[in-house]
């Protein structure tokens, strides 16, 4: 079944990424793709009438829309699909993306606080270095300019610079050109409680959107920081 373009130009959509990697991680039975699934309630625990696409890349391949080359260094099927929410909003609206291995402790319409309709594109601007050299999977960490910009990022789908988002240009473009967003000129900012990176950042108090980017409570070896937090949202499923 082909992914559908969001027809409302009105609500705010919200886009997760789908890697169908984590279907059976070596952790919880029972609930397919655990990540995602989290992710997704932990949203809809706060605001139970948003709308919310899973980006997933086999149908993307099979609607012909996804043809680029697969990339070894891409840490995730979404890496690159990430960037075609403008596009699948119709290049209408707004609508946030963000990576599976999101916990939302808030209403993600707050993010709507700091919405700029003069610019086509908000995020948390990371500057940090990674604490560790892998990631829970034992994925190579790449430190890079700009790096997890791209995780969360609040889309002004109607904006000229999103435009420039066709399935071409993501099909084509470099990494570099996408997630250092160098085609949205000016990139508006985000608090970086919205964005908080597990691991990376000193422990802070209730954050609003915990981000375990380096792995998290979904493999049984995985003992960091708020653990918790995500396994009483998956004792819901």
């Amino acid at each position: 079944m082909a992914i559908e373009k969001i027809k409302s130009e009105d609500r705010l959509t919200i886009y997760i990424g789908y890697d169908s990697n984590q279907n059976n991680p070596p952790c919880y039975n029972g609930v397919v793709n655990s990540p995602f699934q989290v992710c997704k309630k932990s949203i809809e625990n706060y605001n139970s009438d948003i709308e919310i696409v899973p980006i997933q890349l086999d149908k993307l391949i099979e609607d012909g829309v996804y043809t680029r080359e697969h990339d070894p260094k891409a840490t995730t099927e979404f890496t690159y699909s990430r960037f075609l929410v403008p596009y699948l909003n119709n290049y209408k609206g707004k609508a946030i993306f963000m990576d599976s291995d999101f916990l939302w402790q808030c209403d993600i319409e707050e993010l709507l606080k700091f919405y700029n309709p003069e610019l086509s594109v908000m995020c948390v601007q990371h500057d940090y270095t990674p604490r560790l050299k892998t990631k829970m999977d034992g994925i190579k960490q790449f430190n890079y300019p700009r790096k997890n910009w791209s995780s969360l990022m609040l889309f002004n789908c109607e904006h000229e610079n999103c435009k420039k988002l066709t399935p071409e240009i993501i099909n084509t473009e470099t990494p570099q050109y996408l997630h250092r967003m160098t085609w949205a000129e000016e990139i508006g900012a985000i608090p970086m409680e919205y964005n908080f990176l597990e691991g990376d950042y000193d422990s802070i108090h209730n954050p609003k959107a915990i981000h375990y980017t380096n792995g998290g409570p979904w493999y049984k070896t995985w003992d960091g920081e708020y653990r918790k937090n995500w396994t009483d949202i998956y004792d819901t499923l």
